[in-house]
């Protein structure tokens, strides 16, 4: 149902208390870096922009490779909350290798599993929103391929 490396996380958070997990995610939020694009890199499709789900703008940079899967980096603002910051690694390290469909297809549920249900409800449909733009990045990378493909 879950590309493997996101099944490892949910798994992981799962298994955690309530205290642990919300630990686990200052910890995960404070890796976002590794997740951004590294200088030179290049990505297919890339999209930098504020919405008013979030606090900064945010970039999502998208890859296919050669092997049709796909490979995902974030650039944050500064004013970018912790648990966005948390949730965007958990994205670009559970869904980087994983296919079109595997991303198009994502249930949402994983998310209230790894973070808990009372920080869902807190922070209501904000906590959807980087996989919201990943998902939307990867549709418009797959419009483009098939509109290329007809020209």
């Amino acid at each position: 149902m879950y590309p493997p490396p996101l099944q490892s996380l949910i798994e992981h958070f799962e298994s955690l208390s309530e205290g642990e997990r919300r630990d686990g995610l200052i910890d995960l939020a404070e890796t976002v870096g590794r997740h951004a694009p590294k200088p030179g890199e290049y990505f297919d499709f890339e999209q930098v922009r504020k919405d008013a789900e979030c606090s900064d703008t945010v970039g999502i940079h998208v890859r296919r490779e050669p092997d049709d899967r796909m490979h995902f980096a974030v650039s944050l603002g500064c004013g970018v909350q912790t648990l966005t910051k948390a949730l965007t690694t958990v994205l670009c390290r559970g869904l980087n290798g994983a296919t079109v469909d595997e991303v198009l297809n994502m249930p949402e549920d994983f998310i209230a599993r790894i973070i808990g249900e009372e920080l869902v409800r807190i922070r209501s449909r904000t906590v959807y929103y980087v996989l919201n733009r990943m998902k939307e990045a990867t549709r418009a990378l797959q419009a483009s391929k098939y509109s290329s493909r007809s020209a």
